[in-house]
């Protein structure tokens, strides 16, 4: 079906709203109610777990104001649906299966993007085209072109964009991101990421390969979309698709967005890459998960600096550590910060000093931004440049060698197998 063809057929419940998109002076909601004009509306799609976690955090922001949800699981979309109206103790969420029909809205202002990583870059682009600002997950993307074409496609539409990398708007991480980016242990030279090893069982799945027709609640092809077709499985789909290399990118991907992201904050690394990437991992030998399970991911950078991407190395912990020629600093979850020497910790940053922003809170810091139309904590371009190692480990695991890179041409140098898996083709009908 034609774009054209399909908008005027899915959206007619949509036709009658007629407000702008970027905060209207007023927003029309279901039943004809107005809605007060500093609300920001909202439509989540992918109301899952991530996602409706994601959910239950804006709906604690009085200024936003979720009018609609969308999921192609309808079990997830009930219950998205009856969370919102609990809240609002109204009945005026409104929920649809196909997303186009929620960029198809003038009276959405924005969206929040808790999909399947294969899902990600066709739903925030086609959300940009829409006017839309997005909130959208960790890692960005699923390659590393596909990145680069979100960071494109935000800013040539104007939009503001929010990772769901979260650490940034917490204290010890930005404490320990500043001190690093003041010179506070001198030199930088060695960053160790610390990330999880394994295949978590999210959803208590694993084992359950039984090839079977979909659950009737499910619209399993459409959850495939760009993905290359494969037979329902209960293990390939909810939260236990990012151990599948056509959905998500093991625990590597799943978390680069995170300690890595946060290691790259206090380098200042957020407009650059690496220059070379070279990595081993444990990959399964049976079964249907075929994500690493164990890996060690080496990056160099122009200026020298080195980072260890780990999980599964009991020398490497969980978090991020800068090591330079006058001490450490190391951060993780729960509000951990430590140094070597320990007097780092009572530093106090002067006025000449780089001071990150004191967020008000990562979903705050974005709705603020739809206002402000600022840049926030985590744009596009920072979450695709905190990805691009993860990617760059991935294919460097994958062919058993080192790879060299131009992180302004974005390019792979001197190794076209390498460079054919920066992208990956899609199952048609689905383009960017």
């Amino acid at each position: 079906m034609k774009r054209r063809e399909f908008l005027a057929k899915s959206c007619a419940a949509g036709a009658a709203f007629i407000a702008p998109a970027i905060v209207p002076a007023h927003v029309l909601g279901r039943n004809g109610q107005v809605l007060p004009s500093n609300k920001i509306t909202m439509a989540c799609i992918g109301v899952g777990w991530q996602g409706t976690g994601n959910m239950e955090n804006f709906l604690r922001e009085s200024d936003c104001q979720i009018i609609a949800v969308c999921d192609v699981d309808k079990n997830h979309l009930a219950n998205a649906q009856r969370i919102v109206n609990a809240t609002y103790k109204n009945a005026d969420c409104q929920t649809c299966h196909d997303f186009r029909e929620v960029m198809a809205r003038p009276d959405i202002d924005t969206v929040m993007l808790g999909l399947p990583d294969h899902w990600h870059a066709i739903q925030a682009i086609e959300a940009a085209r829409a006017g839309k600002d997005v909130f959208g997950e960790k890692p960005l993307s699923h390659t590393l072109r596909e990145g680069r074409a979100m960071v494109q496609a935000m800013n040539t539409y104007g939009r503001v964009w929010q990772t769901g990398s979260w650490q940034r708007s917490e204290a010890n991480f930005r404490f320990g991101a500043e001190l690093v980016r003041n010179g506070r242990i001198g030199t930088v030279q060695t960053v160790e990421v610390g990330l999880p090893a394994g295949h978590s069982d999210f959803a208590g799945t694993f084992g359950q390969d039984k090839i079977e027709p979909p659950p009737r609640e499910l619209d399993y092809d459409f959850w495939l979309g760009p993905a290359p077709y494969a037979p329902y499985a209960i293990e390939r789909v909810h939260k236990n698709w990012r151990w599948h290399l056509d959905y998500g990118g093991g625990q590597i991907m799943d978390w680069v967005g995170h300690h890595n992201d946060i290691a790259h904050w206090g380098l200042g690394y957020d407009r650059t890459g690496p220059i070379e990437v070279e990595g081993h991992g444990d990959y399964p030998q049976d079964g249907f998960r075929d994500t690493a399970t164990k890996y060690w991911v080496e990056c160099t950078y122009a200026t020298g600096v080195k980072t260890i991407l780990a999980g599964g190395y009991g020398e490497i912990r969980g978090g991020t550590r800068w090591i330079g020629d006058l001490g450490w600093i190391y951060v993780t979850r729960g509000g951990v910060i430590e140094a070597n020497p320990k007097s780092l910790l009572t530093e106090q940053l002067g006025p000449d000093d780089i001071h990150y922003l004191h967020s008000p809170g990562h979903f705050r810091n974005f709705l603020d931004c739809v206002k402000s139309r600022e840049e926030t904590l985590t744009p596009c371009e920072t979450a695709h440049r905190s990805a691009t190692p993860g990617h760059l480990g991935q294919i460097s695991m994958l062919l058993g060698r080192k790879i060299n890179f131009n992180p302004e041409t974005e390019e792979i140098l001197g190794d076209v197998a390498a460079s054919r898996m920066l992208d990956k083709a899609y199952r048609a009908p689905w383009t960017l």
